[in-house]
């Protein structure tokens, strides 16, 4: 069973309605260029989310210093980076107790050789859409280039994905998908969240 992962949480209100669904992650975007960056508005221990819920932060080409203060300040168990961060950065974050994702932009020229060199350097690979922006862009890319990977490493499935895509994701059964991420195509505006879409979209990949 796939786990899922609500990103681009940002207000209190949306947050805690969205735990009662007890998704398996939430994700938090630290890039001031994002329409669902937190800033500093968002006191993260007002809001009891539940141990089994899985904090992740998302960073792009941030440095280690201003990654590991967010860590600390939000409790994070996940870090996501989503820029252009090398093979040596990601290790060094490994000494840090969370556990790394590594986004990859994926179009159909993607290389997917490029891998080999993170395959020690994070505990995941996301896999998102080529776009001009670092996520969050509502597209979706050719799932079938994804038969060109080797599947040795679990990954999160994003990009564009829309309740409406349940039956196609269960058609993909021979790769390695550990979660499905979800953000702008489950929003009423952006950073907050259609809750009972959320939930039929959770029921129906769950079946």
């Amino acid at each position: 069973m796939y786990k899922l992962k609500i990103c681009g949480m940002k207000y209190p209100d949306n947050i805690r309605q969205l735990i009662n669904l007890k998704p398996d992650f939430i994700g938090f975007i630290f890039y001031d260029k994002s329409k669902r960056f937190i800033d500093n508005n968002l006191n993260i221990s007002n809001i009891n989310i539940s141990k089994s819920i899985n904090k992740v932060g998302v960073f792009v080409n941030s440095s280690i210093n201003y990654i590991n203060k967010k860590i600390i300040d939000y409790k994070l168990d996940f870090i996501q980076l989503h820029g252009n961060e090398s093979p040596q950065f990601c290790k060094k974050l490994q000494k840090t107790s969370v556990n790394i994702i590594k986004a990859f932009q994926i179009d159909e020229d993607f290389d997917f050789s490029k891998l080999k060199q993170y395959e020690t350097a994070c505990n995941y690979y996301l896999f998102d859409t080529k776009t001009k922006l670092y996520g969050g862009s509502g597209k979706k890319f050719n799932w079938k280039v994804l038969e060109k990977y080797d599947n040795k490493k679990p990954f999160f499935l994003s990009g564009g994905i829309d309740i409406d895509d349940v039956n196609e994701i269960k058609k993909l059964k021979n790769l390695n998908i550990y979660a499905i991420d979800i953000n702008s195509k489950f929003e009423i505006k952006a950073g907050v969240k259609d809750i009972e879409k959320i939930r039929t979209f959770s029921e129906e990949l769950r079946m």
